[in-house]
């Protein structure tokens, strides 16, 4: 296809590695460039905005007294056009990467901040290897005043890097803090500290030091996509007074295999809305309701909210748009709602 053509893993040879490797003691980290902020200048103000994954590494020159460093151009383009499809590249790719490449100690992935929390999920639910797959960007752009790109890109490498970090599964390194995939979420719009985990706070702090971690990650069950060819499509809707049931109905009509409802409260769901809940049922979607309030969570197991029907599924402490994540690889799995939620449950 196309698209797998254009920004798909590139062949060894197409690799970027650095001109002049570190001593053979140092780790040895691969960082995978995709785009965001952190490789652009403008806010991506047209073509002439994007930085290649060469330019990121020479903004950092000190890199390479922290690990033998090599690159590869993933896909250069803003986080809220990320797909689907490349989710399952990327994760495949780095699986690949880290089969191929025994004497790595780990992965980055640059990336933009917008939608970078449900990659790194999808990355964490997916890429089964102990070593760590570490996820940054910018809030900054390249030529802004301040940047915290090239401090973020160092810091990645450097928990990429740590033999603490094995076994963690994929994190996020945004501003020194180190957050669970599962747990991290953009919070601020623009601040450097837009990153937090407000539920279970974050794992540890990259010091000038030294990495420390205060505590380890829950780690679940991961789902093997090497076959997966396509994903479910799974939408969410929003709940809020007044809400009907259009959406659900225009959504289900287009071919969703899943809804996330993002409920009011703890789960509590308008009534035609609901009307429409029940519909999308009734035509075998799975249905999961989530919270609009972020944080605190809605109970997993069946009949959550008011009017709450037994085939609904609640998303535990997962935001939104993870739930949405999990979702979509649980559906590659089973379309039956009482497994679905027993897969809900052993990811809390």
């Amino acid at each position: 296809m196309m698209l797998r053509a254009v920004i798909g893993f590139c062949a060894p040879a197409a690799l970027f590695a650095q001109a002049a490797p570190a001593p053979r003691s140092l780790p040895r980290v691969h960082i995978v460039a995709t785009g965001g902020t952190i490789a652009s200048t403008n806010y991506y103000g047209g073509e002439q905005g994007k930085i290649g994954v060469e330019q990121l590494l020479k903004a950092v020159p000190a890199i390479d007294t922290v690990a033998v460093v090599s690159g590869q151009q993933f896909a250069n383009v803003g986080s809220s056009a990320v797909t689907p499809a490349m989710w399952l590249d990327l994760s495949r790719g780095i699986a690949d990467t880290l089969r191929a490449r025994p004497d790595l100690a780990g992965v980055v992935v640059t990336h933009g901040t917008d939608t970078m929390e449900e990659t790194a999920y999808f990355l964490d639910l997916t890429v089964g290897d102990a070593r760590p797959v570490v996820v940054t960007g910018a809030m900054r752009p390249a030529d802004g005043v301040g940047i915290d790109g090239p401090a973020n890109l160092m810091h990645a490498v450097r928990v990429a890097a740590s033999p603490l970090s094995r076994g963690r599964g994929t994190m996020i390194l945004m501003n020194d803090e180190i957050l669970a995939a599962r747990d991290a979420t953009k919070s601020n719009t623009t601040r450097p500290d837009a990153f937090t985990a407000p539920v279970r706070g974050d794992l540890g702090i990259a010091d000038p030091e030294m990495v420390r971690y205060h505590h380890a990650p829950a780690r679940h069950p991961t789902f093997d996509v090497a076959s997966v060819r396509t994903l479910p499509r799974v939408d969410i809707v929003y709940s809020y007074v007044g809400a009907d049931g259009a959406g659900i109905d225009a959504l289900v009509a287009a071919g969703a295999k899943g809804l996330v409802v993002a409920a009011t409260g703890r789960g509590s769901i308008p009534p035609l809305q609901r009307q429409a809940v029940d519909r999308a049922l009734q035509k075998g979607v799975i249905v999961v309701v989530g919270s609009r309030a972020g944080a605190g969570g809605v109970p997993v197991g069946e009949g959550v909210g008011r009017g709450g029907d037994a085939r609904t599924i609640g998303t535990g402490d997962l935001n939104v748009q993870k739930a949405r994540v999990l979702l979509m690889l649980a559906l590659t799995r089973t379309t039956d709602a009482r497994e679905v939620a027993a897969i809900f449950r052993s990811h809390q």
